[in-house]
């Protein structure tokens, strides 16, 4: 039965100043109707949503209800209006559906502001090349944090391997249990293939290192602005928007901006360590307050009695490293942007 206008208190309306005493409901509509889709593209206000069966791309608002939700690509929403995806026609995001998993990053370490830089990814492939730009560890690590603690599965993929060996680099990351893939420019990447398909991925990588490119190797129609790389061995950023593309076989890739620093405020070192289940039991040994970093910062830190060549020792030295990533401020990696401007 219809509510009737008697049955609300005055807690029920609200009355806009100026605009006159008509009350307005706090009920919102359930939008039943909405048609489900997922963000593909996002740009000054506006939203691209794949929708239903067809494929058809929606441009879109956001819902005044929404307001303070973001809404990234991997979104999936709900869309009501004109979803037809012809031109000049606009429909609106009235719903956003429970995230899977969220990558994010912030500014600096400082900043408290995160920035989601794709939502529901299952898959992070961390591009970096073996050469020209040499690899930034550090970037690296801290981008496996991030997919860490964001519940997304990292996978990096080193490209540029004919300009160097990249078999140190590429044990390092092993210990983490972290699958390492070489897409030179004469590389196989059916592999690499074969696990996007079906599933939602998303690319980060420095400008510079072969990330446009490796989509238009996956996704030949992309059609990705490729750059070179300057005399000092710093790249030009190709892609200024995140944008996904569908695979030939099936699922999406997500190319995301090059980005020049990872900050991670948001993430707190009891967070990477949970990630490993035999570290956090080993680290129950440890004294109150035990950063793990090991000698001389925690001279009695547990880890420290695992089997230095063993499996979960080796890994211990690895996740050591995260720690210490994470630990450190990105004063270099801001220098670096200086002299890049």
């Amino acid at each position: 039965m219809a509510r009737g206008f008697s049955d609300y208190d005055e807690s029920d309306v609200r009355v806009r100043p100026g605009k006159g005493s008509r009350p307005r409901s706090k009920d919102r509509p359930s939008h039943d109707d909405a048609v489900s889709g997922m963000v593909v593209t996002k740009d000054r206000g506006r939203w691209g949503v794949v929708v239903g069966d067809t494929g058809a791309v929606v441009q879109c608002m956001r819902a005044r209800e929404l307001k303070k939700v973001s809404v990234e690509v991997g979104d999936r929403v709900g869309v009501v209006g004109d979803t037809s995806g012809r031109k000049d026609t606009l429909g609106r995001i009235v719903k956003r559906e429970e995230r899977d998993s969220v990558l994010r990053r912030t500014a600096d370490d400082t900043d408290p502001f995160e920035r989601i830089i794709v939502a529901n990814a299952e898959l992070l492939l961390i591009v970096s090349a073996v050469a020209d730009p040499p690899p930034r560890t550090g970037f690296v690590e801290r981008a496996l944090i991030a997919a860490f603690v964001g519940n997304v599965t990292p996978v990096v993929c080193l490209t540029k391997s004919d300009l160097a060996d990249p078999a140190i680099f590429r044990a390092e990351l092993e210990d983490l249990n972290v699958d390492v893939l070489e897409v030179g420019i004469d590389d196989d990447i059916e592999l690499l293939k074969k696990r996007l398909t079906g599933r939602l991925s998303a690319l980060i990588g420095h400008s510079g290192v072969g990330k446009s490119t490796l989509v238009n190797r996956i996704v030949p129609d992309a059609n990705r602005e490729t750059g070179v790389v300057s005399g000092v061995g710093k790249g030009r950023h190709t892609s200024t928007q995140s944008v996904a593309l569908e695979l030939p076989g099936g699922g999406w890739i997500i190319d995301t901006p090059g980005i020049r620093s990872f900050g991670l405020a948001h993430v707190s070192p009891d967070e990477i360590v949970g990630v490993f289940p035999e570290l956090a039991a080993a680290a129950e040994n440890c004294p109150r307050g035990c950063s793990h970093l090991g000698p001389p910062a925690d001279p009695e830190c547990a880890w420290d009695n695992l089997e230095e060549n063993s499996p979960v020792g080796r890994r211990a030295q690895a996740v050591r490293r995260l720690l210490e990533a994470l630990r450190s401020n990105n004063e270099w990696e801001l220098k670096q942007l200086d002299e890049e401007r």
